[in-house]
């Protein structure tokens, strides 16, 4: 959902995604015919992630709220089985929220380029800092999945197109912003957490892709480091 087409002399190849951690929604698929009576291997974690009572054991309601969960972040089979999949994303969800507003903790992404975006793949995260004061986010985003990983390393914006669509999949790309050949920031209908990922491009919702716009141009800064979860 995230591929680019050729522009001038640069290639842009195939490619693959904030806003507040809180306020990101993703685009469901249909609801799954039937519910799984039962448990998962994740039952516990899953229950106590979704508020349920903790006891290991399935129950109609407990179901209901996997599935749920499941639908909403686009994660099949949606039958509310406590499987690695779903823990999978959960737990990611846990470790964003433990970030906190200090994204670079760490100090893996350069203060001393001025304003840079950041992306930590293997967090799933990205921000706008500017030295070691935090611009905006940090937020959910959606990178490469595996055979199409988001590349690491220091870039720069080079290409910016609000009006995007990918000439590979014939899709919308609003608020492209190219950093590495085909890969870019740009907005997508789907939830951040939505598996497997991205061609290789790094999505966003669109509250997210249109702060990005506003805050980068051409010739900013753009690191990427780590490594996403199942690549």
């Amino acid at each position: 959902m995230g591929d680019i087409r050729r522009r001038g002399a640069v290639v842009l190849g195939l490619t693959g995604l904030v806003a507040p951690l809180t306020l990101v929604l993703g685009t469901a698929p249909a609801q799954a015919a039937s519910c799984t009576t039962q448990a998962g291997p994740y039952q516990k974690q899953v229950e106590k992630f979704l508020g349920r009572p903790v006891d290991g054991k399935q129950s109609t309601t407990d179901c209901k709220a996997i599935r749920a969960f499941q639908t909403k972040h686009g994660i099949t089979p949606n039958i509310g089985y406590a499987g690695p999949v779903t823990w999978g994303v959960m737990d990611l969800m846990n470790k964003q929220k433990a970030v906190g507003n200090k994204p670079n903790k760490a100090g893996k992404c350069p203060t001393n380029k001025g304003r840079i975006a950041c992306v930590n793949l293997t967090l799933q995260i990205s921000w706008i800092q500017d030295g070691s004061k935090l611009v905006y986010g940090p937020v959910p985003v959606r990178t490469g999945r595996n055979g199409y990983e988001t590349r690491t390393g220091l870039k720069k914006i080079y290409w910016r197109n609000i009006d995007h669509v990918s000439t590979i999949y014939n899709v919308p790309m609003p608020y492209s912003q190219f950093f590495d050949g085909g890969q870019a920031f740009h907005s997508v209908g789907v939830s951040m957490w939505n598996p497997p990922g991205s061609h290789g491009c790094v999505n966003m919702t669109t509250t997210t892709a249109k702060k990005y716009w506003s805050l980068l141009k051409n010739g900013d800064d753009v690191f990427v480091y780590g490594r996403k979860p199942g690549t």
